[in-house]
C-alpha cells in the first residue's frame, strides 16, 4: 500500500530558529510512514538537513527546496501521550500518529480526544472499561476532567440535554471493523443507565433489546469484520421533563440488499440465515425444511459458513428473546422465520435456458428459459409464503405487457429471469427488514410527549475498495454530507471561542466539500443523470458513463476519467480519490420488481405475508362502490410516484442532515488499527488512511490554522514564571505580566493573542516557550551544579589538608618519642658502666690488698677467684647481649607495626569515603526518611508508654500512702479495742451461759424448720399440679385463638381472591369480546383484500385464455426499458410519514365498540361485594358497642358493690367456712379425675382474678379521690382538734375491721362478687349453664344473692342483644338503599363518559375500593393479634396470682396507703360521710396527660412546626422524651387505640418533616437524634430484662405495663435507618463536589505541578462551568465542612458511635471518589500528586485524632489512598522496586496498580516507566487469590457501610423532665 505524500501533513508554520543541532524531527519512511530523527548540525536556509535516525543510527540527508520540505518537529517529551491531540504544540500528521501509538500500545488507552472528536481505536480485546461502576464514575463529571471515553461523550450530551433542554446527537462513523456498532451500543447503554425510567414498561431495556434484533437481520461477516453492520442506523432516544427515557425511534439507511443474493469470498450473508440453519433440528422449525448452509446458493457463495467465537444457535435464542421483549409474539416470529426460509429456498430455484445443457456456448441476451418441474424448492417456498405455486412458476419466466386494448404475455430472457428472481428475493428481505424495524419502533413509541431526545447515528465510514460500485458511491456521498456538517461545526466552535474571548482573528481557510456535493446531487449531477438514464427505456451503464464524461470531464475539478477504462469514473472526495465501476449502477438504481410477483405475494393466504407487500397508499373499497377506470391512466399514475434508489437515499439523507443540524452534535471516529484483528497491534499506514478519511486530520488543520494552544493567565504565570524578570512580575495584574514577557520573548505579535481569560498561541509557540524555559532551567541547573561541585571540592581539600596536618603531628611525635627512648637507654648504659667500673676497681683494690696480705696462704684461693671472675664476666656479657638484642627486636617490631597501622588507615579511609557516599545517597531516599520516622515513632511510643507507667506508679504510690495512713489509724483503733477486750472477756462467762440456752432453743427451731420444709414440699407439689392443669388449659386457649386467627385469615384471603377472580374474569371476558370483534373485523377486511387480489388475478387469467388464439409471441429485446417502474430503497421513509396520533385515535374507536353488558355485570358484582363489606363493618361495630356497654355497666355495678361492703362484713364468719369448703373441694378435684365443668371453672377463676385486680386498682383510685374531696370540704368547717379525733376514729375502725381476719374475708368476698358480675356480664350462655358452672358457689349462704344477680344479668343481656339486632337490621337496610342509589349515580355518570374514560373510571373505582377493604382487614387483623397477646399476658398474670394466693391474707395491713384505709366506714356516728383521709403529697409519675382531641396539636407543635433551634439550651432529644411520656399515659390508661394513633401520627409526621427538609442537615440531624432517643426509650422502658438491666429502681417503675411495642420498635428502627441514609446523602451531595478539587487539584502542600495543565483541553458543556467555582477548594475547606457537621451533630446529642459511622461513610466516599478520579485522569498520576495526596491525608488524620475518631476501622478505610500515594512516590526501575510495590500495595487490586503505572506521567527530568517493569509487576501480582476482585478497576463509591444503632439507655428520670414554655404545649399536664 502506497502513501499519498502529496497530502499536506504539516499544519504548523515553519520557524528556522528551532532547527538547531539536537532538534528532534520526523522523517518520512515508506514502511512506518514516519520515523524519528535528530539534527546533527544547525540548519541554515538554503542548505540541506543532516539527520541521524533513531531506529538504526544511520545518517540521512534531506534536500530542502522550500518550507514545505522542512521535516516536522517533534513535540517535547512532556506532551507525549496527551489526552487531546489538539493540545500538542506541533500539530501535524506524524505527531498525531505517534501520540495515538504511544497511548494505544504503551498506555493501552483506546480513546483519545481530537478537539471535539473522540477517536476510538478498536483493541480487538475485551477491556474492563464499561461496567456500571465506570458509568457511575463518569456520571455528573466534567468532560475535561476525565480521561477520554465513550461514556464521557455520552455524559456531555446528557448534561447539555439536562442543562439547556436542547436535542443532542452522537455521530459514530468509521470503516467496517472499526467498532462503530459497539461504540453506539455502549452510548445507548449509558443513556439507559443514567436516564432509566421508573415506569413498569422499562423502555430502556427494550431500547437495548433492539440491538440483537438489528444485528441478526442487518449484520454480516465481511473480510474486515465478523459483525459488520450493512445498513445505517439513527436511533432517537426520547426523554421526558424529568430526563428519564420514555421511548425511542429508529431510522435505517441503505440496507445492502445485494448481499442477500451475492457474497464475496470469505464473507457471509446476514446472520439470521445461518442462525436458522443452525437451529433446524428444533421441532418448531421442521416445516422450514432447512439444513446445512452450504446446501443453499444464497449462503454458500462466500464458503465461510461459520465464524470463530460465534454460536449461531445461541444467537438465535438471544434474538427470539429480544423479539419477545419488544412485543413480537411467538406466532409472529414463526411467520418471520418462514419468510426468511423462503428467501433461502428462492436461491435454489434454478432457471435454465431452453437449449439445454450446452453451457459452452455463450447465452445470448434474448435466450429464453424455463423452470424444472422436479425442483422442489419452489414448492417449498410457495408453501412457506402461502402463495399459488402455478402462478409463481409462470411469472418467474414470463412477464405481462399491458396495453390499452390487450394484455400480452412475453417470455423472459434467461438473464432477465435470473435478475427477476434475485430482485424478488431482495425485495422480500427488504420488506421484512422494514416491517421488523417498524414493529420495534411501535414497541419503543413514547406513551407521553417527549421533551427532548438524543440521537445516536451509527453509519458507515468512507469506503474505497479495488472495485467500487453503487453502494460505495452512496456511502461516500453520505460521508461527504457528514464531513461538511462536521467541518462547519468545528469552524463554528472555533469562531465562538474567539468571539467569546474577544480576540482579533482572521477567517480560517478550511476545506469546503460543497463542490463535490454539488457534483453528486445538483441538476445534471451524477445522481440526476443516473435517474435520467433509468427513465430511458434502453438506458444502460455505458450510455450513462458517456453522459458523465461529456458533462463533467475538465469542467469539474472533483471529477475525472480514468486513462485505461471507458466504464468507470473518478470522484475526488475529501478523503481521497475513488474510482467507481459503472457496471450495475443503472440496474441497482432502478431496483426492478415484477408487478405480477407482488400481486401473487399480496394474495397470500397468510395475513403476515400479504401485509408485507400491501400497498400502504391503496384503500380498500366497497365492492358495491367500485369504479372502473382505464388501465392506461392507472399505469401512468403508478409510474408517476415511483422514485429511484438514489433519489430516495438523497431525500432521506436530507432529512437526516436537517435533523442533525437541529441538534448539538458530538462526534466519535472509530479507527481500525490493523487488518489481522490482532489485539493492541498498530499499523501506521492503515491508521493514517482512516485519520484522513474520517476528518481527524482536518480538525487538526483547522485548529492549527487558528490558535490551538490556550492558557489561562494564572496557568501561564505559574508555568513560565522562571522566564520573567523581577521588574515584570505583578501578581495583581497577571495579564500585564504576560504581555511584558511575550513582547520580550516573541517578536512577532501575530503568534499570540490576549483574550479575556486566556492567552491564545499559534501552533509551535508553546514548544518554543518550553524550549526557552528548558534552556533557562538547564543553565540554572548547570550553575547550581557548578556551585555545588566547587563547594564539595573545597570541602574535600580542607578535609584532606586537616588530615595531612594530623598525620604530620603524629609522625613527629613518634620520632620525638623514639629519640627520647634512645637517649634514656644511652644514659642507662653509661650509668651501668660507671657502676661496674667502680665495682671492678674496688674489687681489684681489695684483691691486691688481700693478696699482698695473704698471698702465700691463699694461693689456691687465688686461682679459684680467677676462675670465678671469668665465669662472672661471661654471665655479665650474656646479659648485656640479651638486653641489646631485645632492644633491636622491639625497634624492628615497632617499625613494622607503624607501617601496618599506616596501611590500615589508608584502607579504612578509602572504605569510609565509599560508605560516606553511600550514606549520602541513602539519606536522600524515601526509605531513609521512613526508617528515621519509624524509629522516631517507636521512640515516641516508648516514651509515651514510660510516661504512662510513671503516672501509673505515681498513682499507685499515692494509693499506698493512703492505705498506710488508713492502717495507722486502724492500729490506733486496735489499741483502744484491746482495752475494751479486757472488759469484754469478763462478760464472756456470762454470755457462755446464755449460749447454752440458745443452743437448746436452736435445736427446737430446727425441728420446727424440718416440719415446715415438709409442709412446703407438699404445697409445692400441689402448686405444680395446679400449674400443669392451668398450662393445659392455656395451651387449649392458645390453640383456639390460633384456629380463630387462621379461620379469619382464610376468610379474608378467600374473599379477596373471590373478588379478584371475578374482576379478572369480567375483564378477561370484556377483553376477549373486544379482541374477537377487532379480529373479526380485520379478518373480514383482509379476506376481502385477498379475495379482490385473487379475483383480479383470475380475471387476468381469463382474459389471457380468451385472447390465447390471438396472442402474439414477440421476441423480447434485451435492451427494452422496464415498464414495471422503479423499486424502493430499504429505508423507513414511509414509516416516518405515519402519524402516531392517527393510531391512537383508531385505538380509541375500537375501545368505543365495547359491549356495555360486561360493565353492567361488573357493576352488579361490585354492589354485592359492597354489601359484604358493609356487613363486615357492622359486625365490627357491633363488637365495639358490646364491649363499650359492658364497660359502662361494670362501672355502675362497682359503685353498688362498694356500698355493700359494710353489709358483707357481718357475714365474714360464715364466709370463712365457705372458703375452707371451697379449698377442700378444689383439692379433691385436683387429686381425682376432674370433669369438664371443673376445668372450665378453673379457667374462669384465672380470668376473674386478673379482672378483679384491675377493678380493685380502679376502685381504690376513685374512692381515694372521693374521700380526698370530702376531706377538703370537712377541713373548711372543723378545727385541728376535730381532725385529730377523726383520725383516731379511723384507726380504731381499721383495727376493728382487722380483728379475727374480718378485713381479709371482706376483701375476698368483694373479689368473688366482682368476679361473678364480670363473668355474667361477659357470658353469653344460658342460665342453666351458668348455674351448672357455679353450682358449688350457689350452695353456700350467698346462693340467693348469686342466683338473683345471674337472672338479672341474663335478662339484661337478652334485652341488649335484641335491641342491638333490631338496630343492626335497620342500619343494614339504610346502607343497602344508600349503596343502590350510589351505584345508580355511578352508572349514570359512566354512561356519559367516553368508552376509554369509562373503563379507566371503573378500574380506578374498583382499585380504590379493594385497597380500602384491604387496609380495613389488615387493621382488624392487627387488632386481633394484639388482643391475643393481651390475653396471653393476662393468663401469665393469673398464673402468678394463683401461686401467691395463700400469702395474700397475712400481707394486708391497714395503712393509710392501703385500699382498706380508703374504704368508707358507716358507723352510727357518721351517717353522712366517711372518715377523713390524710392527704399525702404526690410526686410526678413521668407521664404527660393529654386529650385525644389535642393529639394533632401536640404532634404539630413538637414535630411538624418544631425548629431545631427551639431545643438549644435544653435536654438533647427533649421532643422524644415528651412523646414517650405521652405514650406512657396511653399505657397507664390502657388505651390501645390512643397509643396506636399517637405512634402512627408521630412516625408519619417525622417522615413528613424530614422529607420536607431533606436538604437541610440541621433538621435531619435533629430528627435522627430524636428518633434514636425515642427508639432507645421504647427499649429501655419495655420491661425486658436485657434492656432494663442498667435501669435504676425508679426507672423500672416507669416501664410500660400493658402494651408490647416491639413492632413499633422495628418501625422506628427502619425510620432511623432511613433518616441516617438521608443524612449521609446530604453530606455526600455537599462534600462529593469538593473531594476532587481539594484532594487532587488544589496545591495545599505548596507544590507546583510539572505537567503543563494549561494547554488546550476539552471545554465544558457550559460557559459558566460550575467546576471553575471549585478551584479555590482545598483540604481546609473539607475539614471546615466536616467540622460544621460534627458540631451540629454534637449539639443535637447524636450518639458518638453513630457519629463515627457517619464519618466513616464520609471518609469512604472521600477515598473511593479520589481513587476513581485518579484512575481515570492521566494528568494526575505523577510524583508531585502523590506528595499532595499524602499531605492531605495527614491533615485529615490529624482532624480525626483531634476529635478522637481515628481508630483501626478509619485507618483501614484510608489505607488504599495511602498506598496510592506511596505508589506514585516510589521508584519504578529495579526488581527491588517491583517487590516493594507488590508488598506495599496490598489493598489495591492488580488492575488498579497496572492502570496507575500505565498512566504514570514522569516529571520534567524523570524518565518514563518501562513496559517491562509494568509486566514484571503484573506477573508478580498473578499469585493473588481473589481474581474477581483483582480484575476490579474502580471502587463502588455508592457502597453503604451497614449502620447499627447501639443501645444507649438514658440516665434522665422522666419525672424530673420539665417542659419549656417555648414549646407552646400548655394544653398537656404532667402527672
Amino acid at each position: 500500500m502506497s502513501i499519498d505524500w502529496a497530502f499536506r501533513f504539516n499544519y504548523t508554520p515553519v520557524d528556522y530558529r528551532v532547527y538547531t543541532k539536537g532538534a528532534r524531527v520526523w522523517v518520512r519512511d515508506p514502511d512506518e510512514v514516519w520515523i524519528g530523527g535528530t539534527l546533527t548540525k544547525d540548519y541554515k536556509p538554503g542548505g540541506n538537513i543532516e539527520v541521524e535516525l533513531e531506529e538504526d543510527g544511520l545518517e540521512k540527508t534531506l534536500k530542502i527546496k522550500s518550507k514545505d520540505d522542512m521535516p516536522p518537529l517533534r513535540n517535547p517529551e512532556i506532551l507525549i501521550g496527551e489526552n487531546d491531540l489538539t493540545s500538542l504544540s506541533y500539530l501535524h500528521e506524524p505527531a498525531v500518529l505517534y501520540n495515538l501509538n504511544v497511548r494505544f500500545i504503551q498506555n493501552n488507552a483506546i480513546y483519545t480526544y481530537c478537539g471535539i472528536v473522540l477517536v476510538a481505536i478498536n483493541p480487538y480485546e475485551q477491556l474492563p472499561l464499561y461496567g456500571e461502576d465506570v458509568i457511575n464514575a463518569y456520571h455528573g463529571q466534567d468532560m475535561a476532567g476525565m480521561d477520554p471515553h465513550i461514556f464521557a461523550v455520552a455524559e456531555e450530551a446528557f448534561k447539555q440535554l439536562t442543562r439547556f433542554e436542547q436535542d443532542q446527537s452522537i455521530i459514530v462513523s468509521g470503516e467496517s471493523g472499526a467498532g462503530k456498532t459497539v461504540s453506539a451500543k455502549y452510548a445507548m447503554r449509558y443513556f439507559a443507565t443514567v436516564g432509566g425510567s421508573y415506569e413498569e414498561t422499562q423502555v430502556e431495556k427494550k431500547v437495548l433489546a433492539s440491538n440483537p434484533i438489528m444485528e441478526s437481520i442487518g449484520n454480516a461477516k465481511t473480510t474486515r469484520n465478523d459483525n459488520s453492520s450493512r445498513f445505517g442506523k439513527y436511533v432517537e432516544i426520547s426523554f421526558n421533563k424529568s430526563h428519564h427515557i420514555i421511548g425511542a425511534h429508529m431510522r435505517t439507511y441503505l440496507l445492502e440488499k445485494s448481499r442477500v443474493v451475492f457474497q464475496a469470498s470469505e464473507e457471509r450473508n446476514y446472520h439470521i440465515f445461518y442462525q436458522l440453519c443452525a437451529s433446524t433440528d428444533l421441532p418448531e422449525f421442521k416445516e422450514l425444511q432447512l439444513g446445512d448452509p452450504d446446501a443453499f446458493f444464497f449462503t454458500n457463495q462466500g464458503e465461510a459458513p461459520e465464524v470463530v467465537g460465534i454460536n449461531d444457535r445461541q444467537q438465535l435464542e438471544d434474538t427470539r428473546d429480544a423479539f419477545q421483549l419488544v412485543g413480537i409474539s411467538e406466532e409472529t416470529q414463526m411467520s418471520i422465520f418462514r419468510v426468511v426460509a423462503a428467501v433461502l429456498h428462492f436461491g435454489n430455484v434454478e432457471v435454465k435456458p431452453e437449449r439445454g445443457d450446452n453451457s459452452s456456448i455463450e447465452l445470448k441476451e434474448s435466450e429464453l428459459c424455463y423452470l424444472e418441474k422436479e425442483n422442489e424448492n419452489i414448492g417449498i417456498l410457495c408453501k412457506l409464503l402461502g402463495i399459488d405455486e402455478s402462478q409463481m412458476r409462470k411469472w418467474l419466466v414470463n412477464r405481462k405487457i399491458v396495453t390499452v386494448r390487450e394484455v400480452l404475455t412475453k417470455p423472459l430472457p434467461y438473464q432477465h429471469a435470473l435478475n427477476g428472481r434475485d430482485a424478488l428475493a431482495k425485495h422480500i428481505y427488504a420488506q421484512l427488514f422494514k416491517w421488523i424495524v417498524k414493529q420495534v419502533n411501535k414497541a419503543l413509541v413514547p406513551t407521553i410527549k417527549a421533551q427532548n431526545f438524543i440521537g445516536v447515528l451509527d453509519i458507515y465510514g468512507f469506503e474505497m475498495f479495488d472495485i467500487n460500485s453503487f453502494e460505495q458511491f452512496c456511502i461516500n456521498y453520505a460521508n461527504e454530507k457528514l464531513q461538511q456538517q462536521f467541518t462547519q461545526h468545528v469552524f463554528k466552535l472555533e469562531q465562538e471561542e474567539y468571539i467569546r474571548e474577544k480576540i482579533e482573528w482572521n477567517m480560517i481557510d478550511f476545506y469546503d466539500n460543497q463542490p463535490c456535493i454539488d457534483l453528486i446531487e445538483n441538476k445534471l449531477g451524477i445522481l440526476d443523470l443516473l435517474d435520467e438514464e433509468c427513465m430511458v427505456p434502453k438506458g444502460n451503464d455505458d450510455n450513462w458513463c458517456q453522459k458523465l464524461y461529456s458533462q463533467h470531464v475538465k469542467k469539474s475539478k472533483h471529477f475525472s476519467k480514468p486513462r485505461t477504462s471507458n466504464n468507470s469514473f473518478v470522484v475526488h472526495h475529501f478523503a481521497d480519490k475513488v474510482e467507481y465501476t459503472a457496471e450495475g449502477f443503472v440496474e441497482k438504481n432502478r431496483d426492478n420488481v415484477n408487478d405480477e410477483h407482488l400481486n401473487i405475494l399480496r394474495a397470500s393466504q397468510y395475513e403476515f405475508v400479504a401485509e408485507l407487500f400491501r400497498d400502504k397508499n391503496a384503500k380498500v373499497q366497497d365492492p358495491k362502490k367500485a369504479v372502473v377506470k382505464p388501465m392506461a391512466a392507472a399505469v401512468r399514475t403508478q409510474k408517476q410516484f415511483k422514485k429511484s434508489v438514489g433519489s430516495q437515499f438523497r431525500d432521506s439523507l436530507k432529512i437526516l442532515m436537517s435533523k442533525l443540524n437541529s441538534t448539538t452534535p458530538h462526534y466519535v471516529r472509530c479507527i481500525k488499527p490493523n487488518d489481522c484483528k490482532e489485539p493492541f497491534s498498530y499499523e501506521p499506514k492503515r491508521a493514517v488512511e482512516q485519520l484522513r478519511a474520517c476528518g481527524v486530520l482536518e480538525t487538526i488543520r483547522i485548529s492549527a490554522a487558528g490558535f490551538p494552544s490556550r492558557w489561562t493567565y494564572p496557568e501561564f504565570f505559574s508555568r513560565y514564571r522562571v522566564l520573567m524578570l523581577k521588574k515584570e512580575i505583578n501578581k495583581s495584574n497577571m495579564r500585564g505580566t504576560a504581555e511584558k514577557i511575550l513582547n520580550r520573548l516573541i517578536t512577532d505579535p501575530d503568534k499570540y493573542q490576549f483574550g479575556k481569560t486566556k492567552i491564545f498561541f499559534r501552533a509551535g509557540q508553546v514548544a518554543y516557550m518550553e524550549k526557552l524555559r528548558a534552556d533557562l532551567l538547564k543553565a540554572a541547573c548547570i550553575r547550581m551544579q557548578k556551585t555545588v561541585r566547587g563547594y564539595l571540592q573545597r570541602k574535600r581539600y580542607n578535609r584532606m589538608k586537616a588530615a595531612a596536618i594530623v598525620l604530620q603531628k603524629h609522625v613527629r611525635a613518634m620520632n620525638a618519642r623514639r629519640l627520647t627512648r634512645f637517649m634514656r637507654r644511652t644514659r642507662a648504659a653509661i650509668r651501668l658502666q660507671k657502676v661496674w667500673r667502680r665495682y671492678h676497681q674496688r674489687k681489684a683494690y681489695l684483691h691486691i690488698r688481700r693478696a699482698i696480705i695473704t698471698i702465700q696462704a691463699f694461693t689456691r684461693g687465688t686461682f679459684g677467684r680467677r676462675y670465678y671472675k671469668e665465669v662472672l664476666r661471661q654471665a655479665r656479657a650474656t646479659t648485656i647481649q640479651r638486653y641489646t638484642r631485645g632492644w633491636l627486636a622491639r625497634r624492628s617490631y615497632q617499625k613494622t607495626r607503624k607501617s601496618i597501622i599506616l596501611l590500615q588507615c589508608c584502607t579504612r579511609r578509602m572504605y569510609a569515603k565509599k560508605e560516606l557516599k553511600r550514606l549520602k545517597i541513602e539519606a536522600k531516599s524515601v526509605e531513609h526518611f521512613k526508617k528515621l520516622n519509624r524509629g522516631m515513632e517507636n521512640k515516641i511510643i516508648e516514651l509515651q508508654q514510660k510516661l504512662n507507667q510513671q503516672v501509673k506508679i505515681s498513682s499507685q504510690n499515692k494509693e499506698k500512702e493512703e492505705v498506710i495512713s488508713k492502717l495507722e489509724t486502724k492500729v490506733k483503733e486496735m489499741e483502744t479495742r484491746e482495752v475494751e477486750m479486757d472488759v469484754l472477756q469478763k462478760k464472756t462467762v456470762v454470755i457462755e451461759d446464755e449460749l447454752t440456752k440458745i443452743k437448746r432453743e436452736l435445736e427446737e427451731t430446727r425441728a420446727e424448720r424440718d416440719k415446715l420444709i415438709l409442709d412446703m414440699k407438699a404445697a409445692q407439689e400441689q402448686y405444680q399440679q395446679e400449674k400443669d392443669v392451668l398450662e393445659a388449659e392455656s395451651d387449649k386457649l392458645r390453640k383456639d385463638v390460633l384456629e380463630k386467627e387462621n379461620l379469619l385469615k382464610e376468610q379474608d384471603e378467600k374473599l379477596e381472591g373471590e373478588i379478584k377472580r371475578q374482576v379478572e374474569v369480567g375483564m378477561a371476558e370484556l377483553k376477549k369480546e373486544l379482541d374477537d370483534e377487532r379480529y373479526n373485523h380485520q379478518k373480514l377486511v383482509q379476506d376481502y383484500s385477498r379475495l379482490e387480489q385473487r379475483k383480479q388475478n383470475l380475471e387476468d387469467e381469463i382474459k389471457t385464455l380468451e385472447v390465447q388464439p390471438m396472442e402474439r409471441h414477440v421476441v423480447m429485446d434485451a435492451k427494452e426499458g422496464s415498464e414495471s417502474g422503479y423499486g424502493t430503497l430499504s429505508t423507513t421513509e414511509s414509516e416516518d410519514a405515519e402519524s402516531v396520533a392517527t393510531e391512537i385515535a383508531e385505538q380509541g374507536q375500537e375501545k368505543a365498540s365495547m359491549d356495555m353488558s360486561i360493565f353492567l355485570k361488573l357493576q352488579r358484582r361490585l354492589k354485592d361485594l359492597e354489601k359484604d363489606k358493609k356487613q363486615l363493618e357492622q359486625d365490627l361495630e357491633k363488637k365495639d358497642n358490646v364491649s363499650k356497654g359492658r364497660s359502662d355497666s361494670l362501672e355502675n355495678e362497682l359503685h353498688n358493690t362498694n356500698l355493700q361492703i359494710q353489709r358483707l362484713r357481718e357475714e365474714n364468719t360464715k364466709l370463712k367456712g365457705e372458703v375452707d369448703m371451697y379449698k377442700e373441694s378444689l383439692e379433691k378435684a385436683t387429686k381425682g379425675d376432674t370433669t369438664q365443668a371443673i376445668k372450665v371453672y378453673n379457667q374462669q377463676i384465672e380470668v376473674l382474678n386478673l379482672e378483679n385486680e384491675k377493678h380493685r386498682d380502679e376502685i381504690i383510685r376513685l374512692k381515694s379521690e372521693h374521700l380526698t374531696k370530702q376531706h377538703k370540704n370537712s377541713t373548711e368547717v372543723e378545727d385541728a382538734g376535730t381532725n385529730t379525733d377523726r383520725q383516731l376514729y379511723i384507726d380504731q375502725a381499721a383495727e376493728d375491721l382487722n380483728q379475727d381476719g374480718d378485713l381479709e374475708m371482706a376483701y375476698q368476698s368483694l373479689k368473688m362478687t366482682n368476679h361473678l358480675i364480670t363473668a355474667l356480664s361477659a357470658s353469653q350462655s344460658s342460665l342453666h349453664e351458668t348455674v351448672h358452672k357455679y353450682g358449688d358457689l350457689a350452695g353456700t349462704q350467698n346462693e340467693l344473692l348469686i342466683q338473683k344477680l345471674i337472672l338479672e344479668k341474663e335478662l339484661q343481656a337478652q334485652t341488649k342483644n335484641h335491641e342491638h339486632e333490631v338496630k343492626q337490621l335497620k342500619e343494614e337496610l339504610k346502607k343497602v338503599m344508600k349503596d343502590n342509589n350510589r351505584q345508580q349515580e355511578i352508572i349514570g355518570e359512566n354512561l356519559k363518559l367516553k368508552p376509554e374514560d369509562r373503563v379507566n373510571a371503573i378500574a380506578q373505582h374498583e382499585i380504590t375500593r379493594l385497597t380500602t377493604e384491604n387496609m380495613d382487614l389488615m387493621e382488624q387483623n392487627e387488632y386481633l393479634e394484639k388482643n391475643v397477646k393481651k390475653l396471653k399476658k393476662q393468663l401469665k398474670a393469673a398464673h402468678k396470682k394463683l401461686t401467691s394466693v395463700g400469702e395474700l391474707a397475712p400481707s394486708i395491713t391497714p395503712t393509710t396507703d392501703s385500699p382498706v384505709a380508703l374504704l368508707p366506714n358507716h358507723h352510727e356516728g357518721t351517717p353522712n360521710h366517711g372518715p377523713a383521709v390524710r392527704h399525702k403529697e404526690r410526686d410526678l409519675m413521668g407521664i404527660i396527660e393529654y386529650s385525644p382531641d389535642d393529639e394533632p396539636r401536640l404532634i404539630k407543635s413538637i414535630i411538624l412546626d418544631f425548629r431545631p433551634k427551639m431545643n438549644d439550651g435544653y435536654l438533647p432529644g427533649l421532643p422524644a422524651y415528651i412523646i414517650f411520656m405521652c405514650i406512657r399515659h396511653a399505657d397507664y390508661t390502657n388505651n390501645d387505640q390512643k397509643i396506636k394513633t399517637l405512634l402512627t401520627g408521630v412516625i408519619n409526621s417525622i417522615k413528613k418533616t424530614v422529607k420536607k427538609h431533606f436538604e437541610e442537615f440541621e433538621y435531619v440531624s435533629f430528627w435522627l437524634t430524636n428518633t434514636c432517643r425515642l427508639l432507645h426509650n421504647l427499649k429501655q422502658y419495655s420491661g425486658e430484662e436485657n434492656f432494663s438491666a442498667q435501669n435504676s429502681d425508679f426507672q423500672n417503675e416507669h416501664c410500660l405495663r400493658n402494651f408490647d411495642l416491639s413492632e413499633y420498635r422495628r418501625v422506628m428502627n427502619d425510620l432511623a435507618v432511613h433518616i441516617y441514609q438521608m443524612l449521609v446523602r446530604i453530606i455526600e451531595n455537599q462534600v462529593q463536589q469538593m473531594i476532587v478539587p481539594a484532594m487532587l487539584e488544589s496545591d495545599s502542600a505548596g507544590l507546583t505541578a510539572n505537567k503543563p495543565t494549561g494547554m488546550r483541553g476539552r471545554s465544558s458543556s457550559s460557559v459558566n462551568n460550575p467546576q471553575q467555582e471549585m478551584r479555590n477548594v482545598s483540604i481546609e475547606s473539607i475539614i471546615k465542612q466536616l467540622s460544621i457537621y460534627l458540631a451540629v451533630m454534637n449539639s443535637h446529642g447524636v450518639d458518638p458511635q453513630l457519629i463515627r459511622q457517619v464519618m466513616k461513610q464520609t471518609f469512604y466516599l472521600v477515598t473511593s471518589t479520589t481513587i476513581n478520579n485518579l484512575l481515570l485522569r492521566k494528568e494526575m498520576c505523577h510524583w508531585s500528586k502523590g506528595v499532595q495526596i499524602r499531605y492531605n491525608l495527614s491533615e485529615l488524620e490529624e482532624w480525626l485524632r483531634t476529635n478522637n475518631m481515628f481508630d483501626q476501622g478509619m485507618e483501614n478505610i484510608l489505607e488504599p489512598l495511602v498506598q496510592i500515594a506511596q505508589l506514585l512516590q516510589v521508584k519504578k526501575r529495579t526488581d527491588d522496586d517491583v517487590k516493594l510495590i507488590c508488598d506495599t500495595c496490598s489493598m489495591l487490586t492488580t488492575t488498579q496498580i497496572v492502570k496507575i503505572l500505565s498512566l504514570y506521567t514522569p516529571d520534567e527530568y524523570e524518565s518514563r516507566t518501562e513496559m517491562s517493569f509494568i509486566r514484571k509487576v503484573q506477573h508478580r501480582l498473578k499469585n493473588r487469590s481473589d481474581m474477581k476482585r483483582e480484575a476490579q478497576l474502580l471502587i463502588d463509591s455508592r457502597h453503604q457501610i451497614p449502620v447499627t444503632f447501639p443501645y444507649n439507655p438514658s440516665s434522665v428520670l422522666l419525672n424530673e423532665i420539665q417542659i419549656p414554655a417555648t414549646f407552646n404545649i400548655n394544653y398537656v399536664q404532667c402527672i
